[in-house]
């Protein structure tokens, strides 16, 4: 038997035979009629400022806030994100804690429940060597 959530446009499912994960649902199915994709968002303030230099909770929070930003602006928010995808250098688990913290920071912030990342891929470098971390975000609106 599978578990099912809905949030407006998207349905999130843990099918049966598959894990449940308390942070995700294995599966998002759109039925909204607009599909947002958000380019990666990294810790650059407004001006361009990288904020946090070497800290990932900040930048993880920054590029969080900033994804929450860019989802205002065409008229959504983090209750339509279908998919988070995160892109962290030099990934270990050990910075599962700074990477989650940084979400949590955020999402108070925000005033919303935090959306962690249903996709996190270690890679070795980002386009500017300061920064840590790239959010990318997909999301359904009806």
């Amino acid at each position: 038997m599978s578990e099912e959530t809905d949030t407006m446009a998207i349905t999130f499912v843990n099918p049966s035979g598959l894990p449940e994960i308390d942070v995700y649902r294995q599966v998002s199915i759109a039925s909204g009629s607009k599909l947002i994709f958000i380019a990666g968002q990294v810790a650059w303030d407004a001006e361009g400022v990288t904020i946090g230099e070497g800290d990932l909770a900040a930048q993880v929070e920054q590029s969080y806030l900033n994804i929450g930003t860019a989802l205002a602006e065409v008229g959504g928010s983090f209750d339509d994100v279908a998919k988070l995808t995160f892109y962290v250098v030099d990934w270990t688990p050990d910075k599962m804690p700074p990477l989650l913290e940084g979400i949590s920071r955020a999402a108070a912030k925000l005033g919303v429940t935090p959306v962690p990342p249903a996709t996190l891929i270690g890679v070795a470098a980002l386009d500017v060597p300061d920064h840590l971390v790239e959010i990318e975000a997909t999301a359904i609106l009806d």
